[in-house]
C-alpha cells in the first residue's frame, strides 16, 4: 500500500487523502433556492379584492330610462319634459323598481355646467348607481 501511495505523490511526501466533503457550493444553492421561494411564494397567493357584478348571464337587458339636459338646461325623462322638481321623484321610483333599471343621461354641448352639476348631485343624492353618460363619443377627438 505504502508504494502505490508514494507513486502518486511527489517525493515520496505522505499525505491523508481529505475524507470530508465541500458543503460549501451546497450551502449556496440552497441559499438561493430559499430566496427564490420567499420571493416567490406570496407573489402566487397574493389577492385583490375585485367587485365584480354576479349575475346570471344571457337574460333579458334591464330596462333603460333616458335622462335628456339640453341646450338651456332643461330635463325630459324619456322624451317627456318634466321640471327640475319632479326629478327626484322619478328619481326615486327608479330606486325602488325590482328590476333594476338603467339611467342614461345624456346632455347637450351647449348646456351650462351648474345645470349637469345639479342634476348629477339629484342623482347621486337619490343613491343611482346603475349610471351612463351618453354622447360622449362627439368629444373624443377634442381630448386628443
Amino acid at each position: 500500500m505504502r508504494a502505490s501511495r508514494s507513486r502518486l505523490l511527489p517525493s515520496g511526501q505522505d499525505h491523508a487523502v481529505a475524507a470530508d466533503m465541500n458543503i460549501t457550493p451546497l450551502i449556496d444553492v440552497m441559499l438561493v433556492l430559499l430566496i427564490m421561494m420567499i420571493l416567490t411564494i406570496p407573489v402566487m397567493y397574493h389577492k385583490v379584492p375585485v367587485d365584480l357584478p354576479q349575475g346570471v348571464g344571457g337574460g333579458a337587458p334591464p330596462p333603460v330610462h333616458r335622462l335628456d339636459l339640453d341646450a338651456a338646461g332643461r330635463l325630459s325623462w324619456d322624451g317627456a319634459p318634466i321640471s327640475a322638481a319632479s326629478l327626484p321623484g322619478h328619481l326615486a321610483a327608479l330606486k325602488s323598481d325590482p328590476a333594476r333599471p338603467e339611467l342614461h343621461l345624456s346632455t347637450h354641448g351647449e348646456t351650462p355646467y351648474v345645470r349637469f352639476d345639479e342634476t348629477v348631485a339629484a342623482i347621486k343624492r337619490a343613491g343611482i348607481d346603475r349610471l351612463g353618460l351618453v354622447g360622449n363619443a362627439r368629444f373624443a377627438a377634442s381630448v386628443r
